[in-house]
């Protein structure tokens, strides 16, 4: 019997599949538990719409990825910091401060979504990479100057 899983089931299939199981097994627990549903006309085209429209927010959501990415790029970001000799901070500078700092320029990104090796140590400046979408990924420019 041919299925549409409606969520992920261990082993069978995942959520927006369809399938061929056996017909006891669909009708005795992936209807009755609600897992699945009888792929049949109609559900086959509510599902076609369903990953149309699933389609297009995806779409939608890396354009609006791409767009933050360019944005990304032409900014610096200002931050300040106490130093020591040869230009070494005291402490270091964290993704967490760089997203503070994004924030008050209006620009939400979790501080999660920072891609740095390990903390800003040093003045200058500096490249950190932010994956804004699982196929994008942008560069901002951080400058940390002495307190």
């Amino acid at each position: 019997m041919k299925v549409i899983f409606l969520q992920d089931v261990k082993g069978k299939g995942k959520k927006g599949e369809v399938k061929n199981v056996a017909e006891g097994y669909a009708r005795n627990y992936l209807l009755k538990n609600n897992l699945a549903i009888e792929a049949n006309t109609g559900n086959m085209k509510s599902l076609e719409k369903k990953q149309e429209s699933e389609q297009k927010k995806a779409d939608e959501e890396k354009e609006r990825a791409e767009q933050l990415k360019e944005n990304l790029e032409k900014t610096t970001i200002e931050l300040k910091a106490k130093a020591g000799e040869n230009g070494r901070l005291f402490g270091a500078v964290t993704n967490k401060q760089i997203a503070e700092q994004l924030k008050k320029m209006k620009i939400k990104i979790d501080k999660r979504k920072i891609e740095m090796d390990e903390p800003i140590r040093s003045l200058g400046y500096t490249n950190v990479n932010v994956k804004l979408h699982p196929k994008v990924t942008g560069t901002l420019r951080v400058h940390v100057t002495e307190e």
